[in-house]
């Protein structure tokens, strides 16, 4: 199958999520704080700054997006005037400790992840290694109460509401799962798996415009990972939160992201040859279109064609 993909660089390392504007043009946010517009043709605007390390973003209102940022907490940034509100920094008691990711109800509620209370964002492999579980699902209520759903998740990350409010997912990267918190009906406040042993880990997920729960995986299972967390000793585990993060183990190089729908039913499994982009971190299907982005690039891929291909197609070239 082929597919064009276009390579759109922005002024700052580490795109690590993307959500698309009504117009169609693109928002990221990258390490050194900014936030940035990014249109098909490649021009460019900075929104605002945050001050902190943008992650998730969403679309709250006509003029406001929500921030994840992983040291300021849950943010508020107005796009036409860049000025930032403070929305959540605490949660039962407890101090957000990376804000991740984030999903907006129809009442205004904002449904968001805490990863770690043990490890900050730049330590999220030796998080992954120790296997803390120490992730939280939060919410934020229109009148400001913030709740704690969902604890003890392994790395909680990409969150996403159901098109029809039933249900709020949260991607559990250490755990490769997609776990799900029911809303409405009968099960409401009891949560399962939407989606269990995911060929890799999961980072951000997005609901599509094809009412489809899109997730982007960052990594294929790493051998000595998945080796340590089963395997070795908490006690060790534990012991090589002191070893720099370039020397615990790393992702592999990949472009993956998949969409499943409400019934956990694989869709769509978009797989790119990783030349010029890799580690997937934030995808957005808009209109047919797919935007991906990176914890590791500076730069959003711009994907046309790919939900032609049969799941599992790779498809190219890019």
């Amino acid at each position: 199958m082929s597919a064009t993909a276009t390579r759109l660089e922005v002024p700052g390392h580490g795109a690590e999520d993307v959500v698309v504007e009504p117009s169609g043009d693109a928002l990221t946010g990258t390490e050194d704080g900014a936030v940035v517009r990014v249109s098909r043709d490649g021009s460019l605007t900075e929104v605002g700054r945050t001050g902190g390390r943008p992650l998730g973003l969403e679309l709250l209102d006509e003029d406001r997006l929500v921030v994840a940022d992983a040291e300021r907490g849950l943010l508020a940034l107005d796009r036409r005037d860049g000025r930032v509100e403070v929305l959540a920094t605490e949660a039962a008691g407890r101090p957000i400790g990376v804000c991740n990711n984030a999903a907006v109800g129809a009442a205004g509620e904002i449904w968001f992840s805490d990863s770690s209370a043990v490890h900050p964002l730049a330590r999220w492999r030796a998080d992954l290694v120790e296997r803390t579980a120490s992730g939280r699902l939060l919410c934020r209520r229109a009148d400001g109460d913030v709740e704690e759903h969902l604890s003890g998740l392994d790395f909680a990350n990409g969150v996403a509401l159901a098109a029809d409010g039933s249900f709020v997912v949260v991607a559990e990267t250490g755990a490769r799962t997609v776990r799900r918190l029911w809303l409405t009906g009968d099960r409401a406040g009891t949560d399962d798996l939407l989606v269990a042993d995911l060929p890799g880990y999961p980072d951000n997920v997005s609901l599509g415009s094809d009412g489809l729960v899109w997730v982007a995986l960052a990594s294929p299972p790493v051998a000595a990972l998945e080796l340590l967390r089963a395997h070795a000793p908490a006690g060790l585990r534990r012991a090589l939160r002191r070893v720099p993060p370039a020397l615990l183990p790393a992702p592999i190089r990949q472009v993956h992201a998949q969409a499943y729908d409400a019934t956990g039913r694989l869709v769509h499994d978009v797989v790119l040859p990783p030349h010029d982009f890799h580690m997937v971190t934030g995808v957005r299907e808009h209109d047919g279109w797919l935007w991906l982005s990176s914890l590791e690039e500076s730069a959003l891929l711009l994907v046309e064609g790919a939900l032609d291909a049969p799941p599992g197609a790779v498809v190219g070239p890019v």
